[in-house]
């Protein structure tokens, strides 16, 4: 409707249709051109998402809503509806940084879109050790906040900092020590992937699990702007999404 308006009432006053079939054909392409400019901007330059689990927590909370870039990375077959665009791979391809947050379509099933935060690039060595991550052999930085406290958490969740060898700094969750994801075997991640984890560490299904590796192929955009949230959760401290290494 926005989009409704900015392109036709500019133009309202100088078009007067004489005959009563003008009117619908107005109308019309009013619509057309209205969906037409929806389509573009979702497709090439923005697309709205929504959070429907907490596998993103704190950062991404239930019930978020946010924008996504859709030519941050460059555009494939997923960056239409449908899957429509004839060509397989990336045209105008970027390579997502460490700490980015982006969508993408799940390995094992296209029509399921997934967020998650890139942790590793292609030809990384990415492990877990006692809930520490560890990038080519070394242990990235992590600090203790203190306790962690929402509805489902249990005693022990605790809140965390952790910062990538770019800079780039997050607050993480660890609900418990010792889960099944705190130790696991070295990943090498393969050329044309990526390693992604959720920030809520012990709560999400991710490249230690069935996600597995994430194709570049299957990027759909980069998480930039948190704007709403459907259940009342304040997000005014967390908008920014893509916030340079060290903010």
């Amino acid at each position: 409707m926005v989009l409704w308006v900015a392109l036709v009432v500019p133009f309202a006053s100088r078009y007067r249709p004489n005959r009563w079939y003008s009117h619908g054909l107005s109308v019309l392409l009013a619509v057309l051109t209205s969906y037409g400019a929806a389509l573009a901007i979702r497709t090439f330059l923005f697309q709205p998402f929504s959070t429907p689990a907490g596998s993103m927590t704190p950062t991404l909370e239930l019930g978020d809503y946010f924008f996504v870039s859709k030519f941050a990375y460059g555009y494939s077959r997923y960056s239409v509806p449908l899957g429509l665009l004839p060509f397989e791979r990336r045209i105008f391809a970027a390579e997502p940084k460490r700490g980015d947050i982006v969508v993408f379509k799940f390995p094992a099933d296209p029509s399921i879109d997934y967020v998650k935060r890139v942790v590793g690039l292609p030809g990384d060595k990415i492990q877990m050790v006692d809930g520490i991550l560890r990038i080519n052999g070394v242990a990235v930085k992590l600090e203790d906040v203190g306790p962690y406290s929402s509805e489902d958490s249990p005693q022990s969740a605790r809140l965390q900092r952790e910062t990538l060898p770019n800079g780039v700094s997050y607050s993480v969750i660890s609900l418990t020590d010792n889960s099944i994801t705190d130790n696991t075997r070295v990943f090498d991640v393969p050329e044309g992937h990526y390693f992604v984890l959720g920030d809520n560490r012990d709560n999400s299904s991710d490249s230690r699990l069935s996600v597995g590796f994430v194709p570049a192929e299957n990027l759909v955009g980069k998480a930039v702007r948190l704007f709403w949230n459907s259940q009342g959760t304040e997000y005014s401290s967390r908008q920014r999404l893509d916030a340079p290494a060290g903010q």
